[in-house]
């Protein structure tokens, strides 16, 4: 009886993790799609003017989220491209100085309000989805270094010593061991970023770059409300997804262990 006891509750553990992994893959899209579902029934079921058709229709809402995905996508990966690197040479000089100026300048980027920011770069530079950008990049900025410096430095320096002692050269103990220990916590510091470039993008449409803040600040404007509603949930919807996708890759990269 002990072992079909035991072996009935090893049985239910399984269960029970393997459902819990199957709600933690799915709650989001399901959420999202129940969301999205009822913010269509109620744009179905209410009667728009002539403005609110001009903008609640498969074209227009098309381009405005291609937009606002194009923003985030490219500014989440110039980071990527960007703070990883200068988090890794951060790490590897010990001059205190050169640290302190780097994480100043990024503190810079995210203290500041992000409206501040925008409208800052569009005064003293253009108007447009360049400018956008790089205040996007400046925004999300800090989260991916910081985290790529804490992922490095959580890692054992025996372990690092152990593979010098293998006879690795630094680049290669870096690639081999201090990247891939340290990969979980600089894809959470991206997937911060990530979510953060979805939310400040909307801030886009001030200077001229497109995105969902078309249709939230046009729906505050001229005082549509159900363009207002769409524009939220559509981003409040593509904040969840991208996170969510983020989750996913993060548990895929994740080294076996940890």
């Amino acid at each position: 009886m002990a072992i079909t006891s035991t072996a009935e509750i090893r049985d239910v553990t399984t269960s029970t993790s393997r459902l819990g992994t199957l709600l933690r893959h799915t709650a989001a899209p399901i959420a999202v799609a129940v969301i999205f579902g009822a913010t269509m029934v109620y744009v179905a079921t209410t009667t728009l003017d002539s403005i609110e058709r001009r903008t609640l229709n498969a074209e227009y809402i098309g381009a405005r989220v291609g937009e606002h995905l194009l923003l985030t996508v490219t500014a989440s990966a110039l980071v990527a491209l960007i703070a990883i690197p200068v988090g890794i040479l951060v790490h590897r000089l010990t001059w205190a100085p050169f640290r302190a100026v780097v994480l100043g300048l990024a503190n810079i980027g995210q203290a500041t309000p992000a409206v501040g920011v925008v409208i800052l770069l569009a005064i003293v530079w253009k108007t447009g989805f360049t400018t956008a950008l790089v205040a996007l990049v400046a925004y999300s900025f800090l989260p991916v270094l910081r985290n790529t410096l804490t992922g490095l430095e959580q890692v054992d320096a025996s372990i690092r010593e152990s593979a010098r002692g293998m006879g690795m050269t630094p680049n290669q103990v870096l690639r081999r061991i201090e990247l891939p220990l340290a990969s979980p916590v600089i894809l959470a510091g991206l997937r911060t970023s990530l979510v953060f470039c979805v939310g400040v993008a909307t801030i886009a449409t001030f200077i001229n770059a497109g995105g969902l803040g078309d249709m939230i600040i046009n729906g505050l404007k001229l005082q549509r409300f159900p363009v207002l509603v769409v524009g939220a949930v559509l981003v409040a919807c593509i904040a969840m997804l991208i996170d969510w996708a983020a989750g996913l890759v993060e548990e895929k990269v994740r080294p076996k262990g940890l």
